[in-house]
């Protein structure tokens, strides 16, 4: 059981988190380069399954993706509550969901990394929240 101030600051790292990991993929640009890293790895790693170059429909998508995400971590920043990391743990489950099957359809096995974080701040904002103390009243 946790408090409910380690609960905020856990809403508010895993927005932090979230912004850092997808502001790339707000923009084509950004997340050309940014796939274009990630390929690199995984080329680096021998890694048999690569990041493809996306067609123009799979970019506006992935730039969608990362402007509502983008939008989504702003807010728990700026409103972080208990309500809002439950809400985003269940995001973070359906990612997660999302992600393994890929991989398991021949995606990127450099995902899973991403998965291991969507697991964590999903768990961590699910933590059951400690009551604040209020003084006794006589």
């Amino acid at each position: 059981m946790i408090d409910s101030r380690t609960n905020l600051k856990i809403v508010r790292a895993s927005a932090w988190y979230d912004l850092i990991v997808t502001s790339a993929l707000m923009t084509p640009w950004t997340a050309a380069l940014l796939l274009s890293v990630l390929a690199g790895w995984s080329a680096q790693l021998g890694l048999e399954r690569v990041f493809p170059a996306l067609d123009a429909t799979q970019m506006m998508l992935a730039n969608l993706l990362g402007s509502v995400v983008v939008v989504w971590s702003l807010w728990r920043v700026r409103h972080a509550s208990q309500r809002v990391g439950r809400y985003d743990a269940l995001a973070r489950v359906l990612f997660a969901v999302w992600q393994v099957y890929a991989v398991s359809q021949g995606a990127s096995y450099l995902i899973l990394l991403v998965t291991a974080m969507e697991i964590v701040f999903g768990i961590a904002q699910l933590l059951p929240v400690r009551a604040p103390h209020q003084p006794d009243i006589l």
